[in-house]
C-alpha cells in the first residue's frame, strides 16, 4: 500500500488499483473533485514526487499538462509513494453523503427549456451541505442525474434546482412531461467540492454559463449572510447564447459590493447589453489577479478556457475553483 503526501503535510494510504481520489475519500480525506470520471478536470493536481498509473482515460487533461507532471486524481492510482501539490478540505469533514427521500414541492417554468424545481426534505432528516455543492437525483427506473443546489442552506431544508431540458433526454422527459408536485424522489448528496474558501480574497470573480448560474447563486446567498466588513469586491459574470436563455433576475441577491455582468454570445438585434464570452469579459475588465479568487461553473469549454487565460494572466492556479457541467441526458 502506497502513501500519498499532501502539500499541507497530511497523508493517506492508496490501495492498489484504487484511484488516488477514492483512496482519499475512503480515508476521510476530502480532495478537490466533481465528476469523478475524468471529464471535468476539477481534481487536476501536479505530482511532485513518485509515480502513478492511469486506471481510466484522463479526458480533461491535455498532453501538455500531462508532460508537465499533472494528473487527475479520479483516474490514477499510486504505484510508489507519492507527493502531490494538493491539500485536503477540512470544511467538508462534517459533511456526510447519504441518500435522502424528497418530494417535489413546486415546479416553475422559467423559460421554454428551463424549470425551477423545489424539493422538500423530511423535517427530521434535513440535508447538511455547503453552498455550491450538488446532489444526484434518483428518478424513475433508477435514472440518475446530477444537479447543483441553487440555494444556500435554508431553515426549512428545501432545495432549489435549475433544470435545463435536453432534447431526447430520458430524465428531461420526466421533468418536463411527467413530474408534478408531491412526487416522491430520492437523491444522494451532498456531493462535490465547490464552495467558498476562507479567508475571502480582496476580489472575488464569479463565472457562470447557462444553468451554471445555480451554484453561483447559492454562493452569493451564502456570502450575503457574512458581515459587511468581511465582504470582498465581487464581480459576477453570467453568459448565455440568446436573450431568452436569461432565466433569472440577477438583481437578487445583491449588495453594494456586487457588480453584475450579463453577456450573450449570439445576441439578437434587440440586445443592448454586453456580448461575447465571460472569460474574455473578465480579462477586459481586470488586469491584476494576484489577490483574486475565481469560482466558475458551466460548460467544460468555458472552464478550461477561463482557467488557462486567467492563470496565464497571473491568477494563482490554486485560486481557480470550478464545477464543470458534464453532458448527460
Amino acid at each position: 500500500m502506497r502513501q500519498v503526501l499532501l502539500r499541507n503535510g497530511n497523508r493517506f494510504a492508496c490501495e492498489s488499483n484504487t484511484t488516488i481520489l477514492d483512496s482519499a475519500i475512503a480515508n476521510k480525506i476530502a480532495l478537490e473533485h466533481s465528476c469523478k470520471n475524468g471529464q471535468c478536470g476539477v481534481c487536476e493536481t501536479k505530482v511532485l514526487k513518485g509515480d502513478t498509473k492511469a486506471l481510466r482515460p484522463e479526458i480533461a487533461l491535455d498532453s501538455e499538462r500531462l508532460e508537465q507532471g499533472y494528473v487527475l486524481t479520479c483516474c490514477r492510482t499510486a504505484i510508489s509513494d507519492l507527493e502531490i501539490d494538493a491539500e485536503d478540505l477540512p470544511e467538508l469533514a462534517g459533511i456526510k453523503t447519504k441518500t435522502y427521500p424528497a418530494r417535489i414541492d413546486s415546479i416553475e417554468q422559467l423559460t421554454q427549456s428551463i424549470i425551477k424545481v423545489i424539493l422538500r426534505t423530511p423535517p427530521n432528516d434535513k440535508i447538511h451541505f455547503l453552498a455550491g455543492q450538488y446532489i444526484s437525483v434518483i428518478g424513475p427506473n433508477g435514472l440518475r442525474r446530477s444537479y447543483s443546489i441553487a440555494n444556500a442552506p435554508r431553515a426549512d431544508g428545501k432545495i432549489e434546482l435549475h433544470i435545463k431540458k435536453v432534447d431526447g433526454g430520458a430524465f428531461s422527459a420526466y421533468w418536463f412531461d411527467q413530474a408534478k408536485a408531491n412526487d416522491l424522489l430520492r437523491f444522494e448528496g451532498p456531493l462535490g467540492t465547490f464552495f467558498v474558501r476562507k479567508p475571502l480574497p480582496k476580489k472575488l470573480i464569479l463565472l457562470a454559463t447557462g444553468t451554471g448560474l445555480a451554484p453561483i447563486k447559492a454562493l452569493l446567498e451564502h456570502i450575503s449572510t457574512l458581515p459587511a466588513n468581511d465582504l470582498p469586491e465581487i464581480h459576477m459574470y453570467w453568459g448565455s447564447r440568446f436573450a431568452e436563455d436569461i432565466y433569472m433576475d440577477l438583481a437578487k441577491p445583491s449588495s453594494s459590493n456586487l457588480k453584475m455582468h450579463v453577456l450573450l454570445s449570439r445576441p439578437g438585434e434587440d440586445w443592448n447589453g454586453r456580448t461575447g464570452h465571460v472569460q474574455d469579459a473578465v480579462l477586459t475588465d481586470h488586469k491584476h489577479f494576484g489577490e483574486c479568487a475565481v469560482y466558475a461553473c458551466g460548460s467544460i469549454k468555458m472552464i478550461e478556457s477561463a482557467k488557462a487565460a486567467l492563470v496565464k494572466s497571473g491568477l494563482p492556479s490554486n485560486k481557480f475553483h470550478s464545477d464543470a457541467f458534464v453532458s448527460s441526458n
